[in-house]
């Protein structure tokens, strides 16, 4: 006898009970009743409002999907999003323990931090530049609640688009100081280069990525605020992160800097 498809609260609720404990679920999308996108995006508002009512602040967002790669893997023409909250930030260096993920990997990225708001039913280059206060290297540490990554695109965007922490470098620089749209970027590992990249691999441009974000939120009556982080996407492939040692991943991006994830 087949078993009664899973609606948004019981979807939500494993996801949660899967961070709570550690220990991830089979993978969402074969079993919900809406399974298609709008279907995960209510899931993850329902998270989203129990830790806003649970006293998490909301410090921004991130963007996922945005390698044409990924989204022909995914069967998708966009990107996805995800919320930041401030106990997801983690220092420049600062020990990751490792009882705070599950299956964590970690991926460099050009983070924004604007200074003004985006409430334009269509933004421009000019509207968010205007509105970006500086940039920031980062590297994001993203983790998944569905056993060995077997994500759809419902699993993922119903999971706050796979997030997990986020680490962001300590030296601001304006967004007309370095080349946001062609920037090279190499991470590693202590000596070894684990994943290399550069900016075209964000939408063909990180602002791409933001504009599109910014229009988003707006249709769903969410825009980005002053002070708001966004993380633009993935300038590289996502590296795993080992389960028995320590390591230490440093993100340089051309003109940005140095960021680095270390994990006790």
């Amino acid at each position: 006898m087949s078993r009664e498809p899973l609606d948004t609260l019981t979807a939500a609720r494993l996801l949660r009970e899967a961070a709570a404990t550690g220990t991830p679920i089979e993978p969402l999308r074969d079993r919900v009743a809406h399974a298609d996108l709008a279907g995960a995006y209510a899931v993850q508002a329902e998270n989203t409002a129990l830790a806003l009512q649970a006293g998490r602040r909301l410090v921004g967002r991130k963007i996922g999907l945005t390698s044409p790669a990924v989204q022909a893997q995914l069967g998708v023409d966009q990107p996805d999003f995800g919320v930041l909250f401030a106990d997801m930030a983690v220092g420049d260096a600062e020990p990751v323990a490792r009882g705070r993920l599950i299956q964590p990997k970690v991926e460099a990225e050009i983070a924004l931090v604007l200074g003004k708001p985006l409430g334009h039913d269509r933004h421009t280059y000019a509207d968010l530049l205007g509105a970006i206060e500086y940039c920031l290297p980062a590297i994001e540490i993203v983790d998944s609640r569905i056993a060995g990554w077997r994500i759809g695109l419902f699993d993922t965007v119903a999971d706050n688009a796979s997030s997990g922490l986020f680490v962001l470098g300590s030296k601001p620089v304006r967004a007309g100081a370095f080349d946001i749209a062609r920037c090279a970027m190499q991470m590693r590992e202590g000596e070894r280069v684990v994943s290399e990249g550069n900016a075209r691999a964000c939408l063909g441009n990180p602002l791409n990525a933001a504009i599109w974000l910014a229009d988003m939120l707006v249709r769903v009556g969410r825009p980005l605020e002053a002070g708001d982080i966004v993380l633009t996407g993935a300038l590289g492939p996502m590296v795993a992160v080992a389960p028995d040692r320590p390591q230490v991943f440093s993100a340089e991006i051309a003109g940005l800097g140095r960021v680095d994830a270390s994990f006790a």
